[in-house]
C-alpha cells in the first residue's frame, strides 16, 4: 500500500502541476468533481485532476474506504506533508539503487511544467496553473538546453548562401 501510495502521489503531482505542501487539497471531493481548491500563500486557484488520475485516485480511495478528507493521508489520517514523502521517495532511491541526492519532489513540478510548457509554449497560463504571481517564476521551467537553442536556430533557415 506504501508504494501504491506513494505512486499515486508522484503521479498527482506529475499531472496536475501541484506542490507537495498543496497535496492535502487533493481530498475526495476534488476526485469525485476534477477539480481542486488550492488555497495557499494568500491565494487560491483551482487545479484540474486528469479523467485517467481520477479513475487511479477513486480505486485507491475505495480500497483505503475512504469516503472524505484528503487523498493522501498517514496511517494515522493526517494529511501526507513534505517529510513523509521525501523519505518515501528516498526509500524509493535506494530499493532502485538510484543516487538520492539527484531525487526530489519538486523535480515532478518541473517535469509538469516543461511537459505543459512544450506542448502549449504558453508561459503565462502555466504561472496561473502553478500559481505562481510572477511569470518570471515560472521562467526557470521554460529554460532550454543550448542543443535545442541551437536546432532552432538550425530549423530558421535565414542564411540563404
Amino acid at each position: 500500500v506504501g508504494n501504491e501510495r506513494l505512486s499515486l502521489v508522484m503521479q498527482t503531482i506529475c499531472a496536475t502541476g501541484t506542490r507537495v505542501s498543496e497535496l492535502r487539497f487533493i481530498t475526495v471531493e476534488a476526485v469525485t468533481t476534477g477539480r481542486a481548491e488550492i488555497c495557499n500563500k494568500g491565494k487560491r486557484r483551482t487545479v484540474f485532476l486528469p479523467g485517467r488520475l481520477r479513475r487511479l485516485l477513486r480505486k485507491y480511495l475505495q480500497k483505503q474506504k475512504k469516503t472524505a478528507g484528503a487523498v493522501f493521508t498517514t496511517r494515522t489520517g493526517r494529511p501526507l506533508d513534505r517529510s513523509n514523502i521525501w523519505r518515501d521517495m528516498k526509500a524509493l532511491c535506494e530499493s532502485a539503487d538510484v543516487e538520492p541526492g539527484k531525487v526530489f519532489p519538486l523535480n515532478l513540478r518541473h517535469l509538469f511544467a516543461r511537459t505543459y510548457y512544450s506542448l502549449e509554449k504558453d508561459l503565462s497560463r502555466i504561472a496561473d496553473i502553478l500559481g505562481h504571481s510572477s511569470v518570471n517564476t515560472t521562467r526557470i521551467y521554460t529554460v532550454e538546453s543550448g542543443g535545442v537553442h541551437q536546432r532552432q536556430l538550425e530549423r530558421m533557415g535565414l542564411i540563404i548562401t
